[in-house]
């Protein structure tokens, strides 16, 4: 596989308001390769950022080089477009013009570069929207705006810093998915991807190479070669697999005084949906031959686009639903569940909510003590394990699950979670 940029022992130091020196990469030495899909991943500040500006030619390292198709980098790395966490969008321009402008200064003629916008704004799939503003856009149109237009100048390259952070996990979940599908197109740029990420899943998600690294200063831990087939099933042994050993070795750098916790302790993030919603959900899909285009439930529906993606996410995490691209299709399970009688669609609902790790360990919480469990020990618990979560939220979608199933409920009063019903206080 081809080297197409290559950083060689790179140091960088920033200096602090109090004028001391802040080491924030030490001796990094990293090969961005041909037709790869490359992420960088680490706590915040382990120079992540730093790493990927310096890629780029934004960023000068005080000692190393940066090497471009075999001569040293001078300046703005040519072969690079970047995608921010913000979609960093002028506000006073229309979605075509927030994308045709960088072209013009490209020195595009207006006619090419209008038709190289309208080309990307198709392919990240907001035609229609070609004259919105960014105040009508939602966090995730937002974003695909500003991956459109990194995509506009074909770039050899692309470079992504946490691209998803600001946008809903659903939102964040899509894109991902449609970034993979850019890069597998291998009749246009970008070649490669060099990403920055915080999360663990979204790397083994997406990427073909996973770089670790380590903080205080900023350097290479080790470096996953994922081989795992696409499209990428989050709920796969294999992909599981690969989950804890990078966890692993993102414990061990961090924490290494303390014994890693086992990997089977991890609670699934619950998406805030109710039941009756997730059964309507079920319900349209069957009536429209099982399968349908996300984009145009959330417009049939008439719901923000956001929440019909919490409900999504829900029947794909309970394995009712399968979402293939951008669509959302039934799985045997949810035609089963829609066939099925209630007293019957009880069990079959309790059966795919108990292959939740977070549901069977509060079950097994409550009965250890005793049938009722004070709810502040599953709120500590959630904001332990699942610390970018709303602790009180994921509660309160836990019971509305649990309550269908027949499996514990709730009473917010006495703040109890309970297998049989409490006795009077």
């Amino acid at each position: 596989m081809d080297v197409l940029c290559d950083l060689r022992d790179i140091d960088k130091e920033f200096t602090q308001p109090s004028g001391a020196a802040m080491r924030v990469l030490e001796h990094v030495s990293l090969e961005v390769k041909d037709r790869e899909l490359i992420a960088v991943l680490g706590p915040s500040g382990c120079g992540k950022s730093t790493l990927m500006r310096v890629l780029a030619g934004l960023i000068q390292p005080d000692a190393g080089s940066v090497v471009y198709h075999g001569a040293p980098l001078q300046g703005l790395n040519p072969g690079v477009a970047i995608v921010f966490q913000g979609a960093a969008l002028y506000p006073w321009l229309s979605v075509r013009d927030n994308i045709v402008e960088p072209l013009r200064a490209r020195g595009l003629d207006d006619a090419k570069a209008q038709e190289a916008a309208l080309r990307v704004i198709r392919l990240v799939g907001l035609a229609g929207f070609e004259e919105a503003y960014p105040r009508e856009l939602s966090g995730g149109m937002k974003q695909r705006v500003g991956i459109a237009r990194a995509l506009s100048v074909e770039p050899e390259i692309l470079c992504m810093d946490e691209p998803f952070s600001q946008v809903d996990a659903l939102t964040a979940e899509t894109l991902r998915s449609e970034v993979v599908r850019f890069w597998e197109d291998k009749d246009s740029n970008p070649k490669t991807i060099f990403m920055v990420s915080h999360d663990v899943k979204e790397v083994v998600f997406m990427a073909t190479r996973i770089v670790v690294m380590a903080a205080k200063p900023g350097r290479i831990r080790r470096i996953f070669e994922n081989t795992l087939p696409y499209p990428r099933d989050y709920r796969a042994p294999e992909f599981q697999r690969l989950v804890d050993e990078i966890h692993a070795v993102i414990t061990e750098t961090e924490i290494p005084d303390l014994p890693k916790a086992p990997p089977s302790t991890a609670w699934e993030p619950l998406p805030e949906a109710s039941v009756s919603e997730l059964f309507g959900l079920l319900e349209m899909l069957d009536g429209r031959g099982g399968k349908e285009n996300v984009f145009e439930l959330a417009e049939d529906l008439g719901r923000e686009f956001g929440k019909v993606l919490n409900v999504v996410k829900a029947g794909e995490l309970l394995g009712f639903v399968e979402t293939p691209r951008q669509d959302v299709a039934l799985t045997e399970a949810g035609r089963k569940l829609l066939r099925a009688a209630v007293p019957e669609r009880k069990k079959l609902f309790r059966e795919q909510a108990l292959l939740l790790r977070i549901v069977r360990d509060v079950l097994d919480q409550i009965r250890a003590a005793g049938g009722k469990l004070d709810d502040d020990v599953v709120l500590s618990g959630a904001a332990m394990r699942l610390p970018y979560e709303d602790p009180e939220r994921l509660l309160h979608t836990l019971v509305g699950w649990a309550r269908n199933a027949d499996l514990f409920d709730y009473d917010p009063e006495r703040h109890l979670l309970f297998v049989d019903a409490p006795g009077s206080p």
